[in-house]
């Protein structure tokens, strides 16, 4: 009852519409599509994924029960759903224009993008809500009306009988501006986890700005940070939260940037270790319909602001994302990305100069890709900072030249090469001892001087 007053004062429902219930009764939130709803007078429609001619009885007949059809049949005005299940209805044409017939949308349950905030409020008509709430705070926690889309999408403020506070790691609340741990309490914190002690100890915390005997606050795990105007903006997941070869990589933050770029719908990023000790970033996509950039085109997108160890090292093209019974994003279903056939490089592009051809050599060693054009760069095929290392130690192996690793960084492999080829003319460079490489060096010295006698 609580929550449902809670609702009361951001969900309009005078007069009461039709809801297109699309939850899973598995979900918290579907308490409110299913309950709140029926206690206001609203008429509630169920979809199902799989719907048979039994599961309905439609008095018209009708045999189609996709979510367009549903909404248009029954002039739904009411409808909640997630981000990624929004993302999905606004890929196909037809329920991307079925939006366009809703009074009242809320999207809930994951981050709300700036790019999908804008391509709804597009569509729909009046009132686009952003919810947020963990399920051990009884549903939705806080609200946010978004009439209007700036650089971000806030969660809002807390709704009726509910508290949040923005903690430093000694419990203290950080100023306007400062990312900090998101705590909830009020009458909607739950009693704890069922036979789980421990992790109720450890999430639900005595409330220290509460004169209520055994009030408590619920630890979220998320990062937040108040606005200047006392709503609140969710930065991502403490968890997500990785570090590889060294640096602290926040998720969320390569996430945000990505749903920035115009070609993009929805982005999820993740580290995978396919390979073990060989951790990796990897970005999965959704694009914009028929649009067709290149992960080359995503790398120098994102180096004019990340630095290079937070730039993903594959980019993985999806029509949709794997989602949970919830209807969320399936991070752990993600599957690892396939190396791209690079069958199609034009014949002028291969490399053909000695040096060249060895420097391709070890790419392919290293990066196990099956062609490699004199134009490619080693990160943007997916190399990283120590497989750089290795190729650099096989180059020196090969031929005694020693190269700083930070060259790989912008060259592409004919720069590389070239560079290369001079340092083997230059005379202050040791002999080699190696034959089969004195050899190599020999024939690059001729190629790059012009001369064909002995050297």
């Amino acid at each position: 009852v609580i929550f449902f007053t809670g609702m009361d004062a951001h969900i309009p429902h005078d007069p009461p519409g039709v809801w297109l219930a699309v939850t899973s009764t598995s979900f918290d939130i579907s308490v409110l599509e299913l309950f709140w709803t029926l206690t206001r007078g609203f008429t509630v429609i169920l979809y199902a994924d799989n719907p048979t001619q039994e599961s309905f009885s439609d008095q018209s007949g009708a045999a189609d029960y996709s979510i367009p059809a549903l909404i248009a049949r029954h002039h739904v005005t009411h409808m909640q759903c997630t981000p990624a299940m929004a993302d999905m209805l606004l890929i196909a044409a037809d329920s991307a224009s079925a939006l366009a017939l809703l009074d009242t949308m809320l999207v809930g349950g994951e981050a709300l993008s700036v790019t999908l905030a804008s391509q709804l409020r597009e569509r729909v008509r009046h009132h686009l809500l952003n919810m947020y709430g963990p399920t051990e705070t009884t549903i939705w926690s806080s609200t946010f009306r978004v009439d209007t889309v700036a650089q971000t999408i806030p969660i809002g403020k807390p709704i009726a009988n509910t508290t949040l506070y923005i903690l430093d790691n000694h419990l203290r609340p950080v100023p306007i501006g400062i990312a900090g741990e998101l705590y909830i309490g009020g009458a909607g914190v739950v009693r704890g986890y069922w036979n789980r002690p421990d992790l109720t100890a450890e999430r639900f915390i005595p409330d220290p700005f509460s004169d209520q005997p055994g009030a408590r606050l619920y630890k979220t795990g998320d990062l937040a940070r108040y606005l200047p105007d006392g709503n609140i903006d969710f930065l991502g997941r403490n968890d997500f939260q990785v570090k590889i070869r060294g640096h602290r990589i926040e998720l969320g933050e390569i996430e945000t940037l990505l749903d920035q770029h115009p070609t993009i719908q929805k982005s999820v990023v993740i580290a995978r270790e396919d390979t073990p000790g060989d951790k990796q970033l990897v970005a999965y996509i959704i694009l914009q319909n028929t649009q067709t950039p290149t992960s080359s085109d995503f790398r120098a997108y994102l180096r004019d602001t990340l630095p290079e160890y937070m730039i993903p090292s594959a980019f993985a093209i999806l029509d949709a994302f794997p989602l949970t019974p919830n209807r969320k994003v399936d991070r752990k279903a993600l599957l690892p990305p396939q190396r791209q056939a690079r069958s199609e490089i034009d014949l002028q592009n291969i490399p053909t100069k000695p040096m060249e051809v060895l420097i391709a050599d070890l790419w392919r060693e290293v990066l196990e890709v099956n062609a490699i054009s004199v134009y490619d760069n080693f990160f943007d095929l997916g190399g990283h900072s120590l497989q750089v290392t290795q190729v650099v130690k096989r180059l020196e192996n090969k031929t005694g030249l020693k190269i700083n690793p930070a060259t790989m960084r912008l060259q592409t492999l004919g720069q590389l090469a070239l560079a290369c080829e001079l340092q083997a003319t230059n005379p202050s460079i040791p002999p080699v001892e190696n034959t089969r490489s004195q050899k190599l060096l020999t024939s690059i010295k001729r190629f790059v001087t012009g001369k064909n006698d002995k050297v």
